[in-house]
């Protein structure tokens, strides 16, 4: 197994977030993946390395997300220096958004105001980015990127061990702790490589909206997600199980929705259907959101799974039997994190 490590992380470390009304210390911090790191020298389950800096990751990127997006992401701290040299000393937060147009709102005359275009391309205010964040994100999809590379060249598994997390940037917006959307990249990058057919199984606790977003009137590219409801999660306006797809892409989305405070038993039950979901879709391949803040000490979530239940999720996505590629999203218990993610890795070898 392959893990590729995101040398950049770092360079993304928020100051505050906005949580439930109030600025607080950020959840989504630097030891979440040093932890894991920490654990991987204890246990060690593959081969750790950072990706080559010949791989075409811009490339990739515009493969799943907007150009303005992308350009916007890459000078985004430049600008909000610019709009006030003292902002250098804080993150930057947005504080005003377009809504949809059906509210009258337009988006299609960008703003040239920095905070304007902040709110435009973020859905929410819990998301800080500095001076690192570009930096960071774009490593984290350069190990997006090499982990399906080195599936394609004949890996059973491959991890992008990165931080910010991914799966909740949209191919034109950020939120969730989440600028690049790893997972996307990793897919679109499979089917670019000649995979015909490509799952995504999200076990975060989080709904993955933007990869739903991605491909959602995409036939070729299924994704599948367990997650808090959201009438009373994060992200709140994606998620529902009516969501099936549109268009082409009709019958590929499956969410699997499960109330707060579920244990393991029923989401375990709840995977089974998510697998076999996957299986009847008959992929050449697979990709997976490792979010493991489905776990019972997880500060922001809802669900009980415990430390050994994540050894049983490692082994079930071996037992699909498809070539993996997964990626870092969630966990914010930071301590047992690292303890969680390499119990899923040692149950996939196992």
């Amino acid at each position: 197994m392959k893990i590729f490590h995101n040398t950049h992380h770092a360079q993304h470390a928020g100051r505050q977030e906005m949580f439930r009304g109030r600025l607080v210390d950020c959840h989504e911090v630097p030891d979440r993946l040093r932890y894991v790191l920490d654990e991987l020298q204890r246990r060690p389950v593959g081969q750790l390395q950072t990706p080559d800096a010949a791989l075409n990751v811009d490339a990739a990127m515009a493969r799943v997300h907007a150009p303005d997006y992308l350009a916007f992401l890459a000078h985004a701290w430049d600008d909000w220096v610019a709009l006030d040299p003292s902002n250098a000393e804080r993150d930057a937060l947005p504080s005003v958004w377009p809504l949809a147009s059906k509210h009258g709102f337009r988006t299609d005359a960008p703003p040239l105001n920095f905070a304007a275009r902040l709110g435009q391309y973020a859905f929410d205010s819990g998301t800080p980015l500095m001076a690192g964040s570009w930096a960071a994100a774009r490593g984290g999809a350069a190990c997006a990127l090499a982990a399906a590379q080195a599936v394609l060249d004949g890996e059973r598994f491959a991890m992008a061990l990165t931080r910010p997390p991914g799966h909740h940037a949209g191919p034109n917006y950020m939120g969730g702790y989440c600028f690049i959307n790893n997972a996307a990249v990793a897919a679109q990058a499979l089917r670019d490589g000649g995979v015909q057919r490509v799952a995504v199984l999200d076990v975060d606790y989080h709904h993955g909206n933007g990869t739903q977003t991605c491909f959602y009137e995409r036939s070729d590219v299924l994704t599948v997600s367990i997650h808090g409801d959201p009438r009373t999660e994060y992200p709140f306006f994606l998620g529902h199980s009516d969501e099936r797809g549109h268009g082409a892409g009709e019958g590929f989305n499956l969410n699997l929705p499960l109330p707060r405070g579920t244990g393991f038993d029923v989401w375990w039950a709840t995977l089974q259907t998510a697998m076999q979901s996957v299986s009847d879709f008959a992929p050449q391949a697979l990709v997976v959101p490792l979010g493991l803040d489905t776990f019972e000490g997880d500060p922001i979530s809802g669900f009980k799974l415990r430390s050994a239940d994540y050894l049983q999720l490692g082994r079930a996505i071996a037992q699909l039997g498809l070539p993996t590629v997964l990626t870092f999203e969630g966990g914010y218990a930071v301590a047992e994190v690292g303890i969680n993610t390499v119990n899923v890795l040692e149950g996939l070898r196992g």
